[in-house]
């Protein structure tokens, strides 16, 4: 049976921080997805606060992606 691959979020932060990760994320070839609801919701007239933004990554990913995340995390609190 074949595996699913579901994106997981793996860091929840300001838009910078995220950029930053997912930056550091695709220097070591995990690829990743950021969702920024603040975003959607300015562009449809209903919002206009910045909020925290998501980030994604295959699940097939995390193992690798794991010790990167951790450190970025602890730096950046």
């Amino acid at each position: 049976m074949k595996e699913r691959n579901e994106l997981i979020r793996v860091f929840t932060g300001s838009e910078v921080a995220t950029m930053m990760l997912q930056g550091a994320l695709e220097e070591i070839g995990i690829g990743s997805m950021v969702q920024n609801d603040s975003q959607s919701g300015m562009s449809a007239g209903i919002g206009g606060f910045p909020t925290f933004v998501d980030l994604y990554i295959q699940q097939s990913d995390l193992k690798n992606a794991e010790p990167l995340i951790n450190e970025f995390t602890k730096a950046n609190n």
